[in-house]
């Protein structure tokens, strides 16, 4: 049986000059991920920010103080709920910090916070200590499957599982 495809997924990416390097690996990475996952989201900006614009967010959207690594907006649906449109966040002085602590790549930290947004805009959450899991193992294996290999399982989990979880 054929799958469906979106007919165009467009992939907006908005960072400083200084992190504008990254923009060529995270769209070839995101692009693949869409194919992987076949979502309906047809449209997708994302945005790599500072923890000050990270926290001003994180305190307006979920009421929460200090930045956080990733947020997520969708920001139109179709009729059965699911995203057509949607931006993903992300706080670069926390990619950077998690790298030190893990002493991975920031190109791959990125990657991972913007396949966590877009896993969340295509149904999946991790609210539950299940949910986390299964979606983090879901993040790991998408990562493997592009050749980068598992980013969030390979840190520190002690330390990973506080520092997000803490955050919901």
């Amino acid at each position: 049986m054929p799958v469906a495809r979106v007919a165009s997924f467009n992939l907006a990416i908005s960072c400083t000059s200084q992190l504008s390097k990254f923009t060529p690996y995270l769209r070839k990475h995101l692009l693949a991920v869409h194919a992987i996952l076949n979502p309906p989201l047809g449209e997708l900006s994302l945005a790599l920010v500072g923890d000050k614009k990270m926290a001003d967010l994180h305190q307006q959207f979920l009421g929460i103080p200090g930045p956080t690594d990733v947020l997520t907006f969708p920001l139109e649906t179709d009729k059965k709920g699911r995203p057509l449109s949607g931006e993903v966040v992300i706080c670069m002085p926390e990619a950077r910090r998690r790298c030190r602590e893990s002493g991975g790549k920031l190109r791959d930290e990125l990657l991972l916070y913007a396949l966590h947004g877009l896993l969340h805009l295509c149904g999946y959450d991790d609210r539950t200590d299940r949910d986390f899991k299964a979606m983090h193992r879901m993040e790991d294996r998408i990562l493997s499957r592009l050749g980068v290999g598992p980013v969030f399982m390979s840190a520190p989990s002690s330390k990973r599982h506080a520092k997000t979880r803490r955050k919901e």
